[in-house]
């Protein structure tokens, strides 16, 4: 990982990011005004999809994310955290992680940078990683189509080989894991880590997943989502974790 200084903090990237990165980079006005604007995700804020190729010496698309603060913090301080040290910082400790599992093989998109902005002892930051190109969260595939058993298997066997790598990712939901024609992918780790594999952590990450497959057929009761479904993946990552 690299770092830049900038005038009122410090960006972070990876070793095949464009050394040419600024702050702009990071917002999505820069984007529109060179008509890069691809798309976005809406959920409690906007994720902008980005074409990079346009500015960059490269062909990638790329997705831009701020960080804000949830629950009742919110009302206080919607996106400034207190600045304890560069690598404790949401954006920095994220894109780390993500490197890490990327160069180890891991399903996970390619990180781009990260960008920390200063305000006494506050900060600001955003976060760039490469979209993943043909992919679709699990609750926008399982709106239109079913899974197979198979994949609901791999499903729980991918998971599985993070959690027995001690990767824990403190927000793992059905919109947080990607679905291409070829395989899972997990996304957004902001405040994951990795720790050592314990039966406990593991088996909350399990339950979160379950509860949040649940709540989405709760809104939604076209989604193609079963308790037979959750079978296959549950006893394919028990199998998976015994077989480490």
């Amino acid at each position: 990982m690299k770092f830049k200084k900038t005038a009122i903090g410090c960006i972070a990237y990876s070793e095949q990011t464009p050394q040419e990165i600024e702050v702009s980079w990071f917002g999505v006005d820069f984007w529109r005004a060179h008509s890069a604007v691809t798309g976005s995700s809406k959920g409690r804020y906007t994720t902008w999809f980005v074409d990079a190729s346009q500015l960059a010496a490269t062909q990638q698309q790329w997705v831009l994310r701020h960080y804000y603060r949830g629950g009742l913090i919110e009302k206080i301080s919607r996106d400034q955290y207190l600045f304890t040290g560069l690598a404790r910082t949401r954006a920095v400790a994220e894109l780390a992680l993500l490197e890490n599992l990327y160069q180890q093989g891991f399903p996970v998109p390619k990180p781009i940078a990260a960008n920390v902005e200063r305000k006494g002892i506050c900060y600001r930051a955003d976060l760039i990683i490469e979209r993943v190109e043909g992919a679709e969260d699990l609750v926008a595939r399982l709106s239109k189509s079913a899974m197979t058993a198979e994949q609901w298997q791999s499903l729980g066997q991918c998971i599985a080989r993070f959690h027995n790598h001690g990767v824990y990712h403190a927000d793992l939901n059905a919109k947080n894991i990607l679905i291409t024609a070829e395989q899972f992918y997990l996304i957004d780790f902001d405040r994951g880590e990795i720790r050592a594999p314990r039966a406990d952590w593991q088996q909350s990450n399990i339950d979160r997943l379950l509860r949040s497959f649940r709540k989405e057929l709760a809104k939604l009761p076209q989604l193609a989502f079963t308790e037979a479904d959750w079978q296959h993946l549950h006893h394919a990552y028990h199998g998976a974790l015994a077989n480490k």
